[in-house]
Parts: structure tokens; C-alpha cells; sequence
């Protein structure tokens, strides 16, 4: 009876120990790879390193299987009509961002990859966060916290100024720059993300990534790589978010960007 019983839990422990390497090996086949691209919006039409054929050499390196854009879910469809009859784009909010207008769609002409719309913006979030901030701005009993954004603003540009690296792809993504940002944006986040509503520095990351977080649902153990595009000082707020997953495996952008040098 005893060696028979010792035969079961033998058998049992390599099923189970079999089990587990398995679900170990298929894990790590087919996490999904992720990447977080900073951008600059308007600064890629001038700047001389950063710029629509830096970016467009980028994304062709990173060949992504998805791309989640900072695009509205509702602004999407508007945009890809616009963009099939005539390669151009004229909604309003996507029109904004150049890498957008002139790498990402005319990109899919040439690869193969799907456009995600992940952006949690709204037109009546943004005009009440404008309106909300001009108040604040002119309200005589908030000078002392309009006065600390202003200053924690202040600070953060002349520190990123002074690296001598403003707009510089490989600074961008870094940890160094996200801590930057963070000295305006914490302070920002501190004074007025409760009273900015949806418009809160907080609150719009979290619409944001609320939105990622679907996209990342969908295609979880797909074995594909997933290139999130936005404006860099979103960056750190995802990346924070993104390393509490262990489905993923976040990538560096500097092997991307020294493979395109």
C-alpha cells in the first residue's frame, strides 16, 4: 500500500511540476512585447533630429503589431475616412498631432499593423479644464497655488533646458526625463486634479489608460508587440502603470533607436 501510494504522489508531482513548466514556457512565448514612444506633437515638424523621418525610421524598426494612439475612440472612424478618400486627415483633434497625419497612417500603406484609439479626451473635458485653470489663474484668494504651479513649471523647464538634450529621442525616453516632468506635473497633479474633474492631470491618465488596459485585455498572450504613441509627458504615468502587469514585457527604446542610427 505504502509504495503504492508514493507511485500516486510521484506521478502527481511531475504531472503538477510538467503542468507548471508548461504554463511557464507558454507565458513566455506569447507575453506580448510593449513599448512606450514619447512624443513631441508639433515639434516633430521642426525639429532637427526628432522629426516625421526619425519617426517614420523608428516605427520601422519597432515594427509593431499594434499601435495605441492618443486618439479618441469617437474621433477615429472620422479619421480614417478622411485619410482612405484622400490620404489626408481633417478631424479637427487627430489633425493635431503629426505623428499621426504624416507617419503613423500613411505607415500602414506600407506595414502591417492596426491603429488602436486609446485617448480618453473629450471637447467638454478640455474647454472645462481650460475654463477651470483661467479662473484659478484670475482668482485673487488662489495666488499662493497658481503661484506653485507657475514656479514648479518654471523649474522643470530650466532643468530640462539646461541638460542640453531638449527633444533628444534618447533623453526623452528615460527615467531622468520622466523625473523632470514629474516636478511640474506632481505639483500640478496636487493642487488641481480634484478640481479640474475629468480634465485632472490624474483623471485624464487614468481615462487614458483605462482605455490601454482594454486594448491590452484583448490581445493578452498574443505574442505580439504593442507600440503605445504618446505625448512624453505620459510616459512615466503609463510606464508606472504598465510594470504592475506580468503579462507583458516592457522594451527599451534604446536598442530601437540605436539600430536607426
Amino acid at each position: 500500500m505504502t509504495k503504492y501510494l508514493m507511485l500516486f504522489f510521484l506521478v502527481n508531482i511531475c504531472i503538477s511540476c510538467n503542468q507548471s513548466y508548461q504554463k511557464e514556457k507558454v507565458d513566455q512565448k506569447t507575453k506580448n512585447e510593449v513599448l512606450v514612444l514619447g512624443a513631441i506633437h508639433g515639434g516633430h515638424l521642426t525639429d532637427s533630429v526628432y522629426n516625421i523621418s526619425y519617426l517614420k525610421k523608428l516605427i520601422k524598426e519597432i515594427n509593431p503589431d499594434y499601435i495605441l494612439t492618443e486618439i479618441p475612440p469617437d474621433r477615429y472612424e472620422e479619421a480614417v475616412i478622411g485619410f482612405l478618400k484622400d490620404d489626408s486627415i481633417s478631424e479637427p483633434r487627430v489633425k493635431r498631432f503629426p505623428e499621426y497625419v504624416d507617419v503613423i497612417f500613411p505607415l500602414t500603406k506600407e506595414m502591417n499593423f492596426e491603429i488602436i484609439p486609446t485617448a480618453g479626451w473629450t471637447l467638454p473635458m478640455a474647454q472645462e479644464r481650460s475654463q477651470k485653470l483661467r479662473a484659478i489663474s484670475q482668482d485673487s484668494s488662489r495666488v499662493k497655488d497658481w503661484t506653485a504651479y507657475r514656479k514648479a513649471n518654471k523649474l522643470a523647464d530650466s532643468i530640462y533646458k539646461s541638460s542640453g538634450k531638449v527633444n533628444d529621442p534618447y533623453f526623452i525616453h528615460t527615467h531622468t526625463y520622466d523625473s523632470i516632468q514629474d516636478i511640474s506635473l506632481q505639483v500640478y497633479n496636487k493642487l488641481f486634479n480634484v478640481e479640474l474633474g475629468l480634465g485632472g492631470w490624474d483623471n485624464i491618465n487614468i481615462a487614458h489608460y483605462w482605455n490601454i488596459e482594454k486594448a491590452l485585455e484583448k490581445h493578452r498572450y498574443k505574442g505580439k508587440r504593442i507600440l503605445i504613441t504618446y505625448g512624453a509627458g505620459h510616459k512615466g504615468w503609463f510606464l508606472r502603470e504598465l510594470r504592475k502587469r506580468d503579462d507583458i514585457e516592457l522594451l527599451e527604446m534604446k536598442p530601437f533607436l540605436d539600430a536607426i542610427q
